[in-house]
């Protein structure tokens, strides 16, 4: 059984606190939008740590999917292998005000903002494997 918990904590203090909780025992740490951005103590605690980080959630609609796609993959480098992107859509009143983002559709736009991003993962990897695959054939 793995046990995770919440990582709050100022950035300051994000990756000490990460360090801790890994040393209590927890196998990940997870963050979610509230008072700043939910990337920033995630970052910390993966460079800081082996745990597993993950966003709880991460609100999409104010982001574009490459905005995502960049950050996601970054923070699967800097963990290891150890990220997971937890999505979601918040509400009308908190997209519209806080966001200044326009609302509609938000399952249709989910489906569209996940297909997108999934798909920059895709040439991304496509890429690496034929960038790899060229570099192994070169003649030195």
């Amino acid at each position: 059984m793995k046990i995770d918990t919440v990582l709050m904590a100022e950035p300051a203090g994000a990756a000490d606190q990460a360090r801790l909780l890994a040393d209590l025992g927890f196998d990940g740490v997870f963050a979610f939008e509230g008072i700043g951005d939910v990337f920033v103590p995630l970052t910390l605690a993966a460079a800081a740590t082996e745990l597993t980080v993950y966003s709880n959630i991460a609100v999409a609609f104010p982001r574009s999917p490459m905005h995502m796609a960049y950050t996601a993959w970054d923070l699967q480098k800097l963990a290891k292998g150890k990220f997971m992107l937890g999505l979601g859509t918040q509400i009308k009143p908190n997209i519209e005000r806080r966001f200044s983002t326009p609302w509609s559709k938000p399952v249709e736009r989910m489906s569209e903002f996940v297909a997108a991003t999934k798909a920059i993962f895709a040439a991304w990897q496509t890429a690496n494997v034929s960038t790899s695959e060229a570099s192994s054939t070169r003649s030195p």
